[in-house]
């Protein structure tokens, strides 16, 4: 099929008419978004069927039977929990012991919902870095409207209230960890010298008890045009590190030891390493990109290496060298995580989970693998640093999640806790295919669908690609209840620029090479159709963030393909951006606007630039938030505007007042935006008479 992308290379954005709404929270954009609310509020919760729809997103959402996902640390499994009584949550703790029972006895710490009344800001829990040895003290970390900027204040966890005179912080994007009980590590982002370009700290400073932040001690920084510097202490046995870093982009940094003299010395793996982890004395990290090391082992990617710490540490020397985990065909690591004894590397295997226990001996390194379910999605759910739990977590799309613990790394497995069936799976089949991409490349994807389907149906069909970001299977109840369970398909399809099969599968993507994803994307979209899944007529897509700039592109470039297209939180002027922080911390995945040989690839594919008026679009949902300050709304509202003023009169456009990118805080704006992604593929994709 041929591309209904416009021939000639988009204007650039200096005659944008619809630049005001990159007004985040002016007057006449959010007069705007207030008119396009209202519109769309009045079709899609119009719809009889609406307030059914909602309810049961938000009773799935608010379930007391949600499983309490835990992490243990000393004695007791902390949990963050929300219900339709705690719209905001409760971060609290119960015994180890306690939580592995079906009715475990809670202590609340913080209550955000009674907090928030009682100081007049809606706080959203933003997590905690609790102080090592006794774990009492803790940086509480809260934002007052959902977004990734956080207020932070000191917080005794026995006496459960904020320290009289402790650390305290305004609400920015700044980072802290605990170097003793009196001495913290700030990443500063508070003032624009101490900003990256992209809005992330650039300064790392040494913050003293009973000082003022502003004179914290600077020792050390990185560049303005570096994505973020970032610092803490890692703890291996009894010897504690002090770990700082500079973040170049999304995909290379430089790693350094602090040193007792107050130098900061550099480890010297290459810019590229990940998967890092110190462990008895190593080392461990891969690469992205091949590397011969000093010592002339060969360094591949998708596998694991290891070099004696210790060493380095005393000598400054490298060396030697060993291999932790060999690479093989499409295996990639998923993650690295460890108690006081084992390492676990957690992989993906064709897309499907398992997870290897690793120790250290005397003669090098030993794997085995951990006795968990096969062909489904295996993680490590936690794992307990300074002691001897770990729990992994289970599910396919159509197995329930479960939690499934050991208190003795791994060796014995007990599930303590299994998800409620939300729909009766047993009609329902889940299958793996692949369609060839334009350059040939298979595509694995995933479908869920009816045993006995006969014809096609409506499907969703749901991407991401970047970022090494990987789909994996998991069970969604709302999704089963409310799509699966009225007779239609879901598809997931893993596409270049994700993480799903390693570095290579994501480079497939990056930069120049974007356009790879979207055919991708499309020849999923072509090959559900081919197998008689669905037709074109009755294909929704759905995706966020950058899975709504690759919805957002398969709206310009291939609109014959779909039914309908539901673009959330996106990226989609692609030529401003970096204009729009912390937008410049991407250009390592996307390439920079402001050079003319990338702004041409960009140009090539940027959603908002290929919008035209003679082009048949399917009808198009656009939702976005006001306080996202990862993804401005800009992006959403402008692409939207230009879709009306186009004539292309079947586009929708919601923006939540409250909640940042993640959609973080009370579960009911969340659900009303559940249920309207639903009530507007029912009414865009009905089955055929």
């Amino acid at each position: 099929m041929t591309s209904t992308m416009t021939k000639t290379q988009p204007e650039l954005t200096a005659d944008d008419p619809f630049l005001w709404l990159e007004d985040r929270n002016g007057k006449e954009a959010l007069d705007w978004v207030h008119r396009q609310n209202a519109l769309t509020v009045a079709e899609l919760q119009g719809d009889p069927s609406y307030q059914a729809t909602f309810e049961t997103a938000l009773d799935l959402m608010t379930a007391e039977d949600n499983i309490p996902v835990g992490a243990a640390l000393a004695g007791h499994v902390y949990n963050f929990w929300q219900d339709k009584t705690n719209a905001l949550g409760l971060w609290r703790r119960t015994p180890v012991a306690s939580y592995k029972t079906e009715k475990p006895e809670w202590e609340t710490i913080i209550d955000f919902d009674q907090l928030s009344a009682k100081e007049g800001i809606k706080w959203v829990f933003g997590g905690a870095s609790r102080l090592y040895p006794d774990f009492n003290r803790c940086l509480l970390y809260m934002s007052p409207d959902g977004g990734d900027a956080n207020e932070m204040r000191e917080f005794d966890i026995t006496t459960k209230s904020f320290v009289e005179d402790g650390f305290r912080a305004p609400a920015s994007k700044s980072g802290f960890s605990w170097l003793d009980k009196d001495t913290v590590l700030v990443s500063a982002a508070f003032e624009e010298e101490d900003k990256t370009q992209s809005g992330y700290p650039r300064v790392i400073k040494l913050w003293r008890r009973g000082t003022k932040l502003e004179d914290a001690t600077p020792i050390f920084e990185g560049e303005k045009q570096h994505l973020a510097v970032g610092g803490g202490v890692e703890y291996d046995g009894d010897k504690r590190h002090v770990l700082l870093g500079k973040t170049l982009d999304f995909f290379t940094s430089h790693s350094f030891l602090r040193l007792a003299s107050g130098e900061n010395r550099r480890i010297p793996l290459p810019d590229d390493a990940t998967d890092t982890a110190i462990f008895k004395g190593q080392l461990i990290f891969g690469v992205r990109s091949p590397w011969t090391t000093p010592d002339g082992t060969q360094c591949l990617p998708d596998g694991l290496y290891s070099l004696d710490f210790d060493r380095w540490i005393e000598s400054g020397a490298f060396g030697p060298f060993e291999t932790v985990l060999a690479p093989a065909h499409r295996v990639s690591i998923a993650g690295l995580a460890r108690t006081q004894d084992r390492l676990f590397i957690n992989l993906m295997d064709n897309v499907r989970g398992k997870v290897i226990a690793c120790d250290r001996t005397a003669d090098g390194w030993s794997l085995k693998r951990i006795a968990l379910p096969d062909n489904g999605n295996v993680g490590i759910s936690h794992v307990e640093h300074f002691g001897s739990s770990v729990s992994f977590s289970f599910t396919d799309f159509l197995t329930p999640s479960s939690i499934i613990w050991s208190d003795d790394n791994g060796e014995t497995l007990q599930t303590v806790k299994s998800q409620p069936a939300r729909f009766d799976a047993s009609p329902y089949v889940s299958e793996q295919f692949e369609a060839r991409s334009k350059d040939g490349t298979m595509i694995p994807y995933f479908v869920v669908r009816r045993r006995d389907q006969k014809g096609p149906v409506p499907a969703l069909l749901y991407g991401y690609g970047g970022f090494e970001v990987p789909l994996l299977p998991g069970y969604a109840g709302i999704r089963g209840k409310l799509w699966l369970g009225r007779g239609n398909a879901y598809v997931q399809a893993n596409i270049r620029g994700g993480g799903e099969f390693g570095p290579a599968w994501h480079q497939a993507a990056l930069k120049g090479k974007r356009q790879n994803a979207f055919d991708d994307f499309a020849a999923v979209a072509e090959d559900v159709v081919r197998r008689g899944i669905t037709t074109p007529a009755q294909l929704g897509i759905q995706g966020g963030s950058n899975g709504g700039l690759l919805t957002g592109t398969s709206l310009t470039q291939r609109p014959e393909l779909f039914g309908a297209v539901i673009i959330d939180v996106p990226l989609l002027d692609m030529l401003r951006y970096t204009e729009l922080p912390p937008g410049a911390s991407w250009i390592a995945e996307y390439g920079d606007p402001s050079k003319p040989e990338e702004a041409a690839w960009l140009g090539a594919y940027s959603p908002y630039q290929h919008i035209a008026a003679d082009v048949a679009y399917p009808p198009v949902l656009l939702m976005t938030s006001t306080a996202d300050d990862r993804v401005h709304p800009g992006h959403a509202r402008k692409m939207a505007a230009r879709l009306q003023e186009e004539g292309h009169g079947r586009t929708l456009f919601f923006e939540e007042t409250e909640g940042g990118h993640g959609g973080r805080g009370d579960r009911r704006p969340q659900a009303a935006q559940t249920a309207m992604r639903y009530i507007f593929l029912q009414r865009s994709l009905r089955k055929p008479a």
